[in-house]
């Protein structure tokens, strides 16, 4: 997401950073830039209009002009009015009310709506410890109410069915009141969509709000659709009270023109993004820390959550203790390291959130982001025998050859990954140097670390 609007804007400011004076003339052509390239990304004109004209009227001012290093506050004041023009700040759920908390969606079909319910349950129960209860309340495609069903069963909260010969607003009734028989915290609602705003899908939405007085209401939207998602969700702000705005495919946006605009133009904060396909691919909206990505100054708070998060704390603590024993580090390890990497997203997920990434080359940023060096590397480990990953030298040329047979790939990436091991080995063995507490340390950054190592 944001890739083109980062390549444009970084360079812009990179040209700015270094300078010891700025005058009017560098900021209108600078602030001209802004404005190309915002609307370059889609962004709604009136949008680009106020963002502009407040970054103008704050760097012609005396914070920028008379500041020791120009540069870099006008760095700042555009950091700051994309983060304002977004939202300033994270908005949370509102789930203090008795139980059930009800959280309606909302949004067209095709946005994602039902994949976001299976995508948010799994969040308020995984992060928030909620037990959550779904509903699907589209009496239009019983096809939905299977899939809500699958996407229940798979995250491991509650279902409550229906089916086509129901009303929407019997179907929600009933649900809350199994919420309360089954101690419920949360019960998340999904409701029919329709390819375009139509009269009737309005009614029976604001019908069904009116029934169930759900605490939070979020509209669903592709991102990928730019200013139409700002404009659609302004039309369903006008039809329903909205609490808050779920942007869908980001991973697929690239010009990051929807989250710029929604916000002003609805009025209602975004509260998530969905990130990608997978089951936690959502996460909460930090506007300052997108805003940060945005002028490629990287989102490291995200990528330092994301590995507490998931990377697997006993697995790293006995690798640790391992290493620090004197014993070797070996491709059961190394394979240990690589499936925690996939299961954040791979070297492009990591890469993503690490400053500078505007200045890597884009044919570079794409072979990372495919995504197929780690799976790769995983299926070259596991084609070796038990005795060859847990003793790596007797990876001779036969062996090797086997190897690249085995898992699809060549022995020159046999060769490649051999490499890469002898490299973390080295590097496991500076950090057992260090004592435990510096082997703990070394490894909870060896995931961002590794996303330097080629492969390909």
């Amino acid at each position: 997401m944001f890739e083109s609007l980062t390549q444009r804007l970084s360079g812009t400011i990179e040209r700015l950073r270094g300078r010891g004076r700025l005058t009017e003339e560098n900021i209108r052509e600078a602030t001209r830039e802004v404005r190309i390239a915002l609307l370059e990304a889609d962004v709604a004109l009136p949008v680009v209009q106020a963002l502009v004209e407040r970054i103008k009227v704050r760097a012609v001012g005396q914070e920028v002009l008379r500041s020791l290093t120009p540069g870099q506050a006008l760095i700042k004041v555009v950091r700051d009015e994309l983060t304002a023009v977004m939202g300033a700040q994270a908005s949370e759920l509102n789930l203090n009310v008795p139980a059930p908390a009800v959280i309606l969606m909302a949004g067209l079909q095709g946005a994602g709506k039902t994949t976001t319910v299976g995508k948010l349950a799994r969040l308020l129960k995984d992060k928030r410890k909620k037990k959550v209860l779904v509903v699907s309340a589209d009496v239009y495609r019983p096809a939905a109410i299977e899939q809500l069903r699958t996407l229940a069963t798979q995250t491991g909260v509650l279902f409550f069915p229906s089916d086509a010969g129901q009303k929407p607003e019997e179907i929600v009734r009933a649900a809350i009141a199994d919420a309360r028989k089954s101690f419920a915290d949360v019960l998340i609602v999904d409701t029919a969509g329709r390819l375009a705003i139509d009269e009737a899908m309005m009614t029976e939405i604001k019908a069904l709000h009116a029934a169930v007085d759900p605490v939070e209401t979020l509209f669903v939207v592709d991102s990928m659709t730019g200013q139409d998602a700002a404009n659609t969700a302004k039309a369903f702000g006008e039809a329903l009270p909205l609490t808050g705005v779920v942007l869908t495919k980001t991973d697929g946006d690239a010009r990051g023109g929807a989250a710029l605009s929604v916000r002003y133009i609805t009025g209602k904060p975004i509260k998530f993004i969905g990130t990608s396909e997978k089951s936690d691919g959502l996460d909460v909206f930090h506007p300052d820390r997108v805003a940060s990505r945005i002028l490629d100054m990287g989102d490291v708070l995200s990528l330092v959550e994301q590995v507490e998060q998931q990377v697997d704390k006993d697995k790293a603590q006995k690798l640790a203790e391992k290493v620090a024993k004197g014993k070797k580090f070996d491709l059961n390890d190394m394979r240990d390291q690589l499936e925690q990497m996939q299961s954040m997203g791979g070297i492009g997920s990591l890469m993503e959130k690490l400053p500078g990434l505007g200045q890597v080359p884009e044919h570079l940023k794409q072979q990372v982001s495919q995504g197929r060096e780690v799976p790769r590397m995983i299926a070259i480990i596991s084609s070796m025998t038990k005795k060859e990953r847990r003793n790596p030298a007797l990876l001779n040329g036969s062996r090797r050859a086997r190897i690249a047979a085995g898992s699809g790939t060549h022995p020159s990436d046999v060769n490649k990954l051999m490499k890469q091991y002898q490299q973390m080995e080295k590097m496991m063995g500076k950090m057992a140097r260090g004592g435990m507490k510096g082997m703990m340390r070394g490894l909870q950054g060896m995931m961002g670390g590794m996303g330097r190592m080629p492969f390909r």
